[in-house]
């Protein structure tokens, strides 16, 4: 893939729009690709206010992106410590993907950023090996904090930093042990206080419910934070809770003292977004946009195929395409129940569809549960299982299409199909998860006659083929 030269980078001369800012809780609804704004390189935009942009300096990216021999060590190699650079590589991590290698050279000069790639792509230890080269262990305080939008995204982006923060061996340099604490709704909030006051840890992983109650009752201070990370920003904003994530930008942190990085798979409107966080102060003026692989907002990986069936057959639809793809890792994605249901005392669809698996499905051992109305213990154990099964079928809501790695899922049945084109994104986005594979993965629908016009939509906002598939 081609990488960005300097003058790809020359910040965009684009006409503000006249109009004021809309109410920032954007509504998320549709990717709208412009073809004028596509092309086939990766592409860097820069929106900002046209004093900045005049007075403003390019970036440049190493040269050396080119080389396919580029290493993640020699991106970091004079930004992150050398023990955590050792226990990457431990762990596998050494060749670059795209978004590493065209957004940290940004993100190591000081830059704001909206890391905008892929799923899968590896945005999440981009900005971890960010955060552990500007922390310092020896102070005692909250020096970076990540928000993110569900308990299972915390625990596994916990997970990852823990594992690369693990203490140096016996022999190194004496260093002390980077510590990161889980801030995450359903957690024990009352050890956590003891916690803060006692000795902050170095990173925050937390939800934006927990972290503004602690916030409101002055248990945990942001003075300190050198780094913001707000992961899946278009959901963020979208959600019920973007009152609180205003607040958090703008009142108990200043851009000033602190750099904010953003990172989803899908901004629509993307250039409108930039000029907002400008404009309304949630990001300095030099922020800059980095766009990953823009013509292709999925893994080439995938494939895409749909059934057409009947309602009351979806069920046996469903067996039939499991019977005869035997995947050896699947998510069946079914859409929430509705509140009239509910009020009707009918079972959830997640629960029907279970039952039907385990009473007529012989091809897999487990098949587990989750979804939101699921307490923070099942939730944890189902992805638990899920996570150390060779074999596993998983019956889940849209709760685990946002930023859950299962770099083994293999096959995705869209059981109820996607709201919008962005949840179609980021459920085809569980699988094909793995960045140097050559492993086909495939995405499949399941839908009616009349919903044949809704997948068409979503391919041409996402750009890719459907194929049908009699069963």
């Amino acid at each position: 893939m081609a990488t960005l030269s300097a003058t790809q980078l020359l910040p965009l001369s684009l006409p503000i729009p006249s109009q004021k800012p809309r109410h920032p809780h954007f509504r998320f609804q549709s990717l709208n690709p412009n073809p004028r704004l596509f092309s086939v390189i990766s592409q860097v935009s820069n929106f900002r206010p046209l004093h900045s942009v005049l007075s403003s300096s390019p970036i440049t990216v190493d040269a050396d992106s080119e080389d396919d021999d580029v290493t993640l060590r020699r991106i970091c190699q004079s930004h992150v410590p050398d023990h955590i650079l050792c226990r990457m590589e431990e762990l596998g991590y050494v060749a670059p993907t795209p978004v590493q290698r065209q957004a940290l050279p940004t993100l190591f000069s000081g830059r704001d950023c909206i890391l905008h790639a892929q799923t899968g792509s590896g945005k999440t230890l981009t900005y971890l090996l960010l955060i552990f080269g500007v922390v310092d262990t020896q102070r005692s305080a909250v020096q970076a904090l990540i928000v993110v939008p569900t308990r299972e995204l915390g625990m596994q982006v916990t997970r990852v930093a823990r594992t690369l923060a693990a203490k140096p061996k016996q022999g190194e340099l004496e260093q002390k042990a980077c510590t990161v604490m889980a801030l995450l709704d359903g957690g024990m909030l009352t050890r956590h206080k003891s916690w803060l006051k006692a000795e902050p840890p170095t990173i925050v992983v937390a939800t934006i419910g927990s972290l503004c109650q602690m916030l409101e009752k002055h248990i945990i201070k942001l003075d300190s934070t050198r780094v913001l990370v707000i992961d899946e920003v278009d959901f963020m904003f979208s959600s019920k809770q973007v009152s609180s994530l205003r607040k958090l930008l703008t009142s108990y942190s200043s851009i000033n003292n602190r750099q904010t990085v953003f990172a989803s798979a899908s901004i629509p409107q993307h250039r409108r977004f930039l000029h907002d966080c400008i404009q309304q102060k949630w990001t300095k003026n030099d922020a800059i946009h980095i766009h990953v692989n823009p013509v292709q907002p999925m893994p080439s990986c995938l494939q895409h195929r749909f059934v057409i069936s009947d309602k009351s057959r979806r069920h046996e639809t469903l067996l039939s395409l499991l019977e005869s793809d035997a995947p050896q890792s699947g998510i069946v994605f079914v859409g929430e129940q509705s509140e009239k249901s509910k009020k009707a005392g009918n079972a959830p669809p997640t629960t029907l569809l279970i039952d039907f698996l385990k009473a007529s499905y012989k091809g897999c051992s487990d098949i587990l549960l989750l979804e939101e109305d699921m307490n923070f213990n099942s939730r944890a154990a189902s992805l638990s299982e899920v996570r150390q099964g060779s074999s596993y079928l998983l019956v889940s809501t849209d709760i685990a299409a946002r930023g859950v790695d299962l770099p083994d899922t293999t096959h995705i049945y869209n059981f109820d199909i996607p709201r919008t084109a962005i949840d179609y994104l980021h459920r085809a986005g569980r699988t094909g998860r793995k960045p140097f594979s050559e492993k086909k993965c495939t995405v499949t629908n399941i839908i009616t006659s009349e919903e044949r016009f809704v997948l068409q939509k979503y391919e041409n906002e996402l750009m890719f083929n459907c194929q049908e598939l009699i069963v």
